[in-house]
């Protein structure tokens, strides 16, 4: 099929087409190990992607399965790879339903980078970018060194072509002298290993050209400066124990610093400290007699086995960055490659699902969690755009905000000036970002409508004459079960509660409190036992003695220099003076009229000052408290006592501030100060 529909197709320099899937197919085949549906799939994928039309009816799913993802991943346009490097490699994983699809690509990439001459420079520089950013991370994490390695030398070769022809001119002038080195190095060693009955292998492992030359930049130094330009690893075999393996590595090691002199400076001993993935070793740096160091690497067969193919792979140890589903996946399909898997999808594990890639209209690429919705897109994109949006268009097709999207959409977001968040939002979103801002945009909503219920209450009690002291609010918001005090408000500015309630509420239980509450002044006291009162009398304040009786400023009200009062006489404590706006004048005035004396201040204040107390009820916020403390500062008054208490419930601070004042006037100022304070909800003067 692929033959025949690829017919036409050419390459760059005029060869056929063909002769990619057909190297690529060798790849999969004879380098990497996979089986014939692999190999089929390579061939389809070209045919497929070349003619979208034609049928593979009759194909068995499995092979299928790798083509629909293989041409997934061949629409991929990275914008800029360096950027978003992570992202696109989890896309490309993401397309691979079978694992096997990455294995293949990376296949795919490795024939292009073999004939990266048949591409315009253009094209050449962006293959190069998405290789070393995508595919030879990707390499490297599923153990496939030897693509990696090749993949690493043609990308050297092109991106720094002096570097590469200076680096590789230089290992093959000395391969010789490598060989010739690990020859000497290990031959006065063999004798002494032997005697002592230990099995070991030898392997000699030399850096890439580009391993070489990026450890260079990283260490500033010369080719010469690399000591590990080829290392000696010795694997020793026949422990069973891990005592026994420790002790192994250690007399070998004791062996090789005994014959050659050590750089205790590069000793690395991953023996008693193994790293946090779990790689153990012992790495140590020697000079032989000639002068050259090298580089020496102790381990057991098991601590290699599990370096090489588990957890502590060369790919985590070296640092490259990961995620932990996606390179819990990585590892498991290259175990199961390693251990003869390759020829079955169903042993080989399933990527990780948690997580949705799609697009905007101009190719960026968005992760989401899995189920996100348009909403969850526009509040990727940014805040503001999520708040006025009103729909989308998914894939050409119009959506409403709450659309669930797959991966690969392609996701363009409407917006309207109207729009705003809704408490609905909420069930529509996934991810945190989303979640966090629909309710912050909802609690601002809130809090201004709250104000505006505020500014209304305060207005209609004006007009009624009312006053809705704080533990009357707790208890009507209690009652009403209406959560928090900006809650309340709120629901009075949408007439969810009617502000006619609010006043019928405080009527009832005015009433219920001056039918229960019987003032001290009026105990045992009946209309004949006094007749100096009387509605002539004039008392004037601050004068002592007056028709032989005291006076006394009554706490229920703490008047003030300049207050309206009057005056009403008790049977032991003389005359009380109350203010007219007290909460018990209504009823003494009304009961008692017999007892009232008439007063007024004398006309200066003298230099006695007044107590009063001052109820605050203010917003949960810190800044407050310094905010009162700095008003009453700038007036004539000090403080006697100042109470904080924070009501969870109501979430606002209570505070009682006792104050001496010479007059109302300084009263008045610092009570409309403290009152034009955005947090403060409601000042009460007691």
């Amino acid at each position: 099929m692929a033959l025949e529909v690829l017919k036409d197709e050419t390459r760059g320099n005029g060869t056929p087409f063909i002769g990619h899937p057909d190297a690529v197919a060798d790849i999969v085949r004879n380098e990497i190990g996979l089986g014939e549906d692999c190999v089929a799939a390579v061939y389809l994928h070209e045919a497929s992607r070349a003619h979208k039309d034609i049928s593979l009816d009759g194909f068995p799913a499995t092979v299928l399965n790798i083509v629909d993802g293989l041409n997934h991943i061949s629409t991929i346009k990275p914008k800029d790879t360096r950027l978003e490097a992570d992202r696109y490699k989890k896309l490309i994983v993401s397309y691979s339903t079978d694992p096997r699809v990455t294995i293949i690509k990376i296949a795919d990439r490795l024939e292009i980078m073999r004939n990266l001459n048949l591409f315009s420079k253009t094209s050449r520089d962006q293959k190069l970018l998405e290789t070393l950013m995508l595919y030879i991370p990707l390499a490297h994490q599923l153990g496939l060194y030897n693509i990696k390695s090749e993949l690493e030398n043609i990308y050297f070769k092109y991106a720094e072509p002096e570097q590469y022809r200076a680096i590789s001119n230089k290992l093959t002038a000395t391969e010789k002298d490598r060989v010739k080195l690990t020859e000497k190095f290990i031959e006065p060693l063999k004798k002494r290993l032997t005697d002592e009955g230990i099995s070991y292998k030898l392997k000699v492992r030399t850096k890439t050209a580009y391993s070489i030359y990026h450890k260079m930049q990283v260490q500033k130094v010369p080719f010469e400066g690399v000591y590990d330009v080829f290392a000696i690893r010795f694997i020793i075999e026949g422990a069973t124990t891990h005592e026994e393996e420790l002790d192994l590595c250690w007399k070998v090691f004791g062996f090789v610093t005994e014959k050659y002199e050590s750089d205790t400076r590069r000793l690395r001993d991953w023996l008693t400290n193994p790293k946090p993935n779990g790689y153990e070793s012992l790495h140590i740096t020697v000079k032989n007699e000639d002068g050259n160091y090298l580089e020496v690497q102790i381990r057991t067969k098991r601590m290699d086995d599990l370096a090489e193919s588990g957890m502590a792979s060369h790919w985590s140890y070296k640092g490259i960055k990961s995620e932990k589903s996606l390179d819990t996946w990585l590892t498991s399909v290259r175990n199961t490659l390693e251990h003869g898997g390759s020829s079955s999808a169903d042993e080989l594990p399933a990527p990780p699902k948690d997580e949705i890639f799609v697009f905007t209209p101009t190719g960026e690429l968005r992760i989401l969690r899995a189920g996100a919705s348009v909403l969850d897109f526009a509040f990727s994109i940014h805040s503001g755009l999520g708040c006025k949006c009103t729909g989308g268009r998914v894939n050409g097709k119009a959506v409403p905000i709450k659309e669930k999207l797959q991966t690969g959409d392609v996701v363009e977001i409407f917006t309207s000036r109207n729009q705003h968040p809704g408490k609905d939002w909420l069930g529509w979103v996934v991810t945190s970002k989303a979640r966090n801002k629909i309710k912050q945009e909802l609690d601002a909503a809130e809090r201004k409508k709250a104000a505006e219920g505020r500014e209304l209450l305060e207005r209609r009690l004006k007009n009624w004459k009312l006053e809705f002291p704080d533990d009357m609010l707790a208890e009507m918001i209690k009652t009403l079960k209406a959560g928090t005090i900006i809650n309340f408000y709120a629901a009075i500015a949408d007439e969810t509660i009617d502000v006619n309630d609010v006043k019928a509420f405080i009527l009832k239980h005015t009433e219920k409190a001056e039918k229960t509450s019987v003032a001290d002044e009026e105990t045992g006291v009946r209309k004949t036992e006094f007749t100096s009162g009387s509605g002539d009398d004039i008392l004037v304040i601050n004068a002592k003695n007056v028709k032989g009786l005291d006076y006394k400023m009554s706490k229920c009200c703490n008047p003030v220099f300049g207050d309206d009062v009057f005056g009403f006489v008790t049977r032991t404590d003389g005359i009380k003076i109350h203010r007219i706006s007290c909460p018990n004048a209504a009823r003494l005035l009304e009961r008692y009229p017999y007892r009232i004396q008439k007063v007024v201040w004398q006309k200066n204040a003298e230099t006695s000052n007044f107590q009063c107390t001052l109820n605050i009820t203010a917003e949960l916020d810190h800044a407050i408290l310094g905010s009162i403390m700095d008003i009453i500062g700038q007036f004539k008054a000090s403080i006697r006592a100042f109470n904080v208490n924070e009501n969870d419930r109501l979430g606002t601070y209570e505070i009682s501030i006792r104050l001496l004042v010479p007059s109302n006037t300084e009263l008045d100022k610092i009570i409309s100060q403290v009152g034009n304070l955005r947090q403060v909800v409601r000042i009460k003067r007691t």
